[in-house]
């Protein structure tokens, strides 16, 4: 990941900068929902949810950009397992992707938002120009990359990961170690959030 420019810029690109902030809906400070780490979602669910073919969804597990962290794969049959994060970072990768980032860039990527946690992702944004990735964790940060003619597009982690938990709400989830069973993953999401305050 590389770093963000400290500097202020003038006033006026700093503004423009903002406005296009803005336009691009960059949240900051918002809640995420810390979900179970041992509740996970089929590969057809992830794939679904992240906007990918089967075949990215395989590749990227194989060559290890995003593996399925509940349950791997063990031989012809088994069935993985993607995490509420997994899928969240599938999502990231597509839309890096999309915008033209190499794949060498996005694995980088990948490996600085593994060592996050939620709270972190909530505050971050990524920006993109196409070829370096820049992690901003203030609207100022975003501002003065903007500013500075770098940015050309950014990925809200916030959003995504909202974006993902709307999407999987209604889902079919597994527990690990279970046999597949719908799990209501607000009701699990509940009694995980009451065992962290009890």
């Amino acid at each position: 990941m590389a770093a963000t420019s400290s500097g202020s810029g003038e006033p006026q690109e700093r503004e423009a900068a903002l406005a296009r902030a803005g336009e691009q809906g960059l949240l900051f400070g918002d809640e995420v929902t810390e979900h179970p780490d041992d509740i996970g979602y089929r590969g057809e669910t992830a794939r679904s949810v992240a906007g990918i073919s089967y075949r990215q969804l395989d590749y990227w597990a194989r060559t290890g950009l995003v593996e399925p962290s509940v349950r791997p794969a063990h031989g012809s049959g088994s069935q993985r397992l993607y995490s509420f994060r997994d899928i969240c970072v599938l999502k990231v990768v597509n839309r890096l992707l999309e915008a033209g980032v190499s794949l060498q860039q996005i694995r980088k990527a990948v490996d600085h938002l593994r060592e996050r946690g939620a709270g972190d992702l909530s505050q971050t944004t990524l920006m993109s120009d196409g070829a370096s990735i820049y992690e901003c964790s203030s609207p100022g940060e975003v501002v003065d990359l903007l500013a500075g003619g770098q940015g050309v597009f950014g990925i809200a982690l916030g959003r995504v990961w909202q974006d993902v938990d709307s999407e999987l709400a209604h889902l079919p989830a597994e527990r690990a170690g279970e046999p597949r069973a719908r799990l209501d993953v607000h009701d699990e999401l509940a009694r995980h959030r009451a065992r962290r305050t009890g």
